[in-house]
């Protein structure tokens, strides 16, 4: 996958290394040009000079192509606008923003931009909204056959009733994030977009339910 990052501090720099070390090719957009030289002279991507939230910008960068992109810039609002053009603009669906103020995470979350405002920020958190796969371990027992885990969900299953994801793929879910708040969940609430689903599972069956929830619901379910 291609991935566009805008800012190249410190956490830019480090999310650009690691993804181009996970095989995937990288533009890192900073108006500073002085601040590439966190990459190394073993960065393959590309190094592109300018605002991240202006379009000609973004093509150069590669944006049309791209799978996700990432504003990690210093200042809030020029990573909301950029991420909002990456997600508008250019139809790209994995964007994630960084904002260091917590009290505007809702708002941004309000317009389907996933954020990360923790104060333990890591770049872990970030590659999760990037390239959402399979299931990230949160708990489990202590014999470990049951754990807690948040699992990646396919876009088809939005608009169907938590009771009908847990049927198919016989999992309890646990809790919802919604819009960064934590949400327990009835029989009749819908999957919204953006939800993080959080389930508990036998730990032997993490393989099938990972591909229960990629896959999307059952064709004539109800």
């Amino acid at each position: 996958m291609h991935i566009v990052i805008m800012g190249c501090g410190r956490v830019g720099a480090a999310l650009a290394q690691t993804l181009e070390q996970q095989g995937h090719t990288v533009a890192v957009v900073d108006q500073d040009p002085t601040a590439f030289r966190r990459l190394g002279s073993g960065f393959g991507g590309r190094r592109v000079t300018g605002v991240g939230f202006d379009q000609d910008t973004l093509r150069e960068a590669g944006i049309e192509e791209a799978g996700a992109f990432a504003a990690v810039s210093s200042g809030d609002n020029s990573n909301i606008i950029a991420a909002r053009v990456a997600r508008e603009m250019f139809g790209i669906e994995n964007v994630a923003a960084r904002i260091y103020d917590p009290r505007r995470a809702e708002v941004y979350q309000r317009l389907g931009i996933p954020t990360v405002a923790t104060v333990r920020w890591t770049a872990d958190q970030m590659l999760r909204r990037l390239l959402p796969s399979g299931a990230e371990p949160l708990w489990s027992d202590p014999s470990g056959g049951v754990q807690l885990a948040e699992v990646h969900t396919s876009p088809a299953w939005i608009g169907h009733k938590i009771s009908r994801l847990q049927d198919e793929t016989g999992v309890r879910v646990a809790f919802l994030t919604r819009l960064g708040e934590a949400v327990i969940p009835s029989s009749q609430t819908v999957l919204q977009e953006g939800d993080l689903v959080h389930v508990m599972m036998r730990t032997d069956e993490i393989t099938k339910v990972e591909a229960a929830f990629a896959e999307g619901p059952e064709e004539g379910g109800h």
